[in-house]
């Protein structure tokens, strides 16, 4: 972990790994490494370990632990690494806990598990994780964690609170959190990420409302083509990234709808078709059909096609 600013080293691709398990169903450490060492290798701005993709939700608190430090020590430095944490209040604390001891740069807090709670609630649960922690902690809304922007204006008041990750995808809410916050906080660097399950879907969107960072998915298993989209969206190449949404990325999201869990059990089946066996997701979640497997092998196909003029 560095001394600068988390906030300030935030840049570029968000690469969240899948967590990589054996044959046996136990956590696989070195094909973990090897995801996330080709990851970096590939131009990553940061890791995000043990997230959504990286099945949070599946992992006990020692793997948890494993993990974050594997990817910890494949980094060295060259980018940060952020770790999820989440459940209630206490776990979310510890889960906190464990990643700062592993060497984690901050902290992706999802929502609480389970209850649907207040303005009020939400800014304690958060509030309270942010004092449990001397990591910096990026918020995520979604599901049952929605904010009001004044909400958001006092998470930003909170000296460790330094974004918010939006899953949500209401754009309208969005402009009003950015304006609150630019507002009440005008020196303030609080950043905004757009965190939903196709994010190049959406990033003309968001990058109208001043939101460029953004987790990718699809580099996951195909870097070239999300670094290529990227590269297009922040250079103003909209004719590129057109092609892209429409050959590419449109489609994926059309079979990313096919079945439940595909946000990250497609995933996986990507990073299998690229040569490295993740192995499968853990329950509750279940694996893409065959079918829809020979799909995505022919999107990935098509995408690296269009980003080399075919």
């Amino acid at each position: 972990m560095t001394s600068a600013s988390l906030a300030d080293r935030l840049d570029g691709l968000l690469f969240f790994p899948v967590t990589a398990y054996g044959p046996d169903g136990a956590l696989d450490l070195e094909v973990f490494r090897a995801h996330v060492r080709r990851g970096i290798d590939a131009g990553a701005g940061a890791v995000f370990a043990c997230c959504g993709t990286g099945e949070f939700h599946a992992l006990t608190p020692a793997e948890f632990r494993d993990c974050v430090a594997a990817a910890v020590a494949e980094a060295d430095g060259r980018v940060p690494v952020i770790a999820g944490t989440g459940y209630g209040t206490a776990l979310a604390v510890e889960f906190g806990r464990l990643a700062e001891e592993a060497g984690a740069d901050g902290l992706l807090a999802m929502p609480p598990y389970l209850v649907v709670a207040d303005q009020e609630g939400l800014l304690r649960h958060y509030s309270a994780l942010a004092a449990g922690t001397g990591l910096e902690v990026i918020v995520y809304q979604r599901d049952n964690a929605v904010f009001t922007p004044a909400t958001v204006v006092e998470l930003a008041r909170v000296p460790n609170v330094i974004g918010l990750k939006d899953g949500l995808g209401d754009l309208d809410l969005m402009q009003r959190i950015v304006g609150a916050v630019r507002t009440a906080l005008p020196d303030s660097d609080f950043r905004y990420f757009n965190g939903l399950p196709t994010a190049e879907l959406t990033g003309l969107a968001y990058r109208g409302i001043g939101v460029l960072l953004y987790s990718s998915a699809v580099f996951c298993f195909a870097p070239d083509i999300a670094l290529a989209f990227h590269q297009a969206l922040h250079s103003g190449d909209d004719h590129t990234v057109n092609r892209l949404l429409d050959g590419f990325y449109g489609p994926l999201v059309e079979l990313r709808n096919q079945g439940r869990g595909y946000a990250v059990s497609l995933v996986k089946a990507g990073v299998r078709l690229g040569g490295l066996d993740v192995g499968e997701v853990r329950p509750p979640l279940t694996e893409p059909s065959p079918a829809h497997v020979k799909e995505l092998a022919e999107l990935i196909a098509r995408g690296q096609a269009l980003i080399t003029g075919g």
